[in-house]
């Protein structure tokens, strides 16, 4: 195995060129929550909870986003791979088009119905009113993050992965101190709380807009050609939806689903609650190298088999799962020598302290699957457009095993905390032998790439 992962030192080169600095990224938008969360919770616990419950609303706009984004990276990887620019401003346009919509309407619902969005999510008329005043400063922001989010993915998939994540990120650290300075009022700045997040969201995501459209005027980057707004291609459509509806519904049942292991831990007791959110601090800590290697190494992989080179792509494939497996156990140990020092770092009460020590261990072999899944399903599976597997997936192992047992262990049969998180993880874990046998169908090594001919001239996905 080693001398097969190790051996190819371009694919390597090129791997870590692009992992690191989305890997960087990832890291950079978990530890910026936390921070958030910290900084909130000394004005008031109600600004902390207010905050957290209106910011939901982002977290749906992102599940759409997402599946746009998602599909730049899929289509203009291969067409990038075979050296179509010009299909790659035609995917990018589309994409704008699809992102400004989802912007646009998520903006006036936070700009007009604050109060209508944040009943949704909270029944305390004081949250309420919190959340409402950030939603109609932050949704603001809501109306350009698609542009700049489109731009960014645009920026990976065209070989400037390292420049995305430094805007990105850029973006998160300015977040984090507007932050300090509007919430607490430094420099003298009036004391916002709540608002004065809202305030710097904003203001992070104005700065992150101009940093990416000024990338794309130098030299070298992706430079949007504004001609091309208009222009319609049916069969470059069609196959933006055949790969994007389907990362639509993987993102809609993983985000809900997720949000409904965090309910159902919510309703065990504060000390089950305050276990889980640590645990799952660590979790999304942990994930951000395999967010790294799914995203960087799918970029990759694409890349061979929209240029026609199958075989190596296959090959790419087969290193990218292996390199999966090796950084899951390696996570697996690191939570477990992590275990005695997080417990006894965080403040908790013995029976939470517990509680965490129980779910740190489900946590470590949790790792494993979800480390394979992340980059086989997300990275190599859809590389070659292979997205239905993940709702699939995702129905069966989610939706129909963990989150089933997970609502019955914990108000029908009233299992203990542990047995309850280890029902949210299960599905992960779950899933490996189903994952491994359509792994070896190779329905993934497929070049989505169309020649350059008239509209329909060839099909989806014409060499296998």
């Amino acid at each position: 195995m080693k001398t097969d992962l190790f051996a190819d030192k371009e694919f390597n080169r090129k791997l870590t060129k692009l992992t690191l600095p989305i890997a960087f990224q990832s890291l950079m938008l978990a530890s910026v929550a936390a921070c958030d969360a910290l900084m909130l919770g000394r004005v008031s616990q109600n600004a902390m909870a207010a905050v957290s419950l209106a910011t939901q609303v982002q977290f749906v706009q992102n599940m759409f986003l997402g599946a746009v984004t998602g599909t730049v990276g899929i289509l203009g990887a291969q067409y990038w791979g075979k050296g179509d620019k010009n299909t790659i401003q035609k995917i990018f346009w589309i994409s704008l088009r699809l992102a400004c919509i989802v912007s646009v309407l998520f903006c006036c619902g936070c700009v007009f119905c604050p109060r209508t969005l944040m009943r949704l999510f909270a029944g305390d008329p004081a949250l309420v009113e919190i959340g409402a005043d950030y939603l109609k400063i932050a949704g603001w922001s809501y109306l350009i993050t698609g542009v700049s989010q489109c731009l960014l993915a645009v920026m990976k998939v065209t070989g400037h992965a390292a420049r995305s994540a430094w805007v990105s990120s850029g973006a998160v650290v300015l977040n984090a101190g507007l932050n300090a300075v509007f919430i607490f009022g430094l420099f003298g700045c009036p004391a916002m709380g709540a608002n004065g997040a809202a305030l710097a969201t904003l203001f992070a995501r104005v700065a992150e807009l101009l940093w990416a459209a000024g990338s794309s005027l130098q030299k070298g980057f992706f430079r949007p050609r504004l001609s091309m707004f208009f222009a319609r291609d049916k069969a470059l459509t069609r196959d933006y939806a055949k790969i994007g509806f389907p990362l639509l519904g993987s993102y809609a049942f993983w985000g809900v689903g997720f949000t409904s292991y965090t309910a159902v831990m919510g309703q065990m007791g504060a000390d089950a609650a305050a276990a889980n959110a640590v645990a799952a601090v660590v979790r999304d800590l942990l994930c951000c190298l395999c967010n790294g290697v799914c995203t960087g190494g799918g970029i990759l992989l694409g890349n061979e088999l929209g240029a026609g080179r199958l075989d190596t792509g296959r090959r790419y494939g087969e290193r990218l799962s292996k390199l999966s497996v090796l950084i899951g156990l390696g996570v697996m140990v690191f939570i477990l020598a992590l275990t005695l020092p997080v417990t006894r770092f965080v403040k908790l009460s013995d029976t939470a302290r517990a509680y965490l020590i129980e779910m740190m261990l489900i946590l470590s072999l949790y790792m494993v699957g979800r480390s394979v899944n992340t980059v086989v399903i997300n990275g190599v599976f859809s590389a070659g457009g292979d997205t239905l597997f993940d709702v699939y997936s995702l129905a069966v192992c989610m939706w129909g095993v963990a989150v089933p047992l997970a609502f019955l262990g914990a108000f029908v049969f009233h299992w203990p905390v542990a047995v309850v998180y280890a029902c949210t993880c299960v599905d992960e874990v779950g899933k490996l032998p189903w994952v491994y046998a359509h792994y070896r169908k190779y329905k993934w090594v497929k070049d989505l790439t169309r020649d350059a001919a008239p509209d329909g001239a060839q099909g989806f996905g014409n060499r296998t």
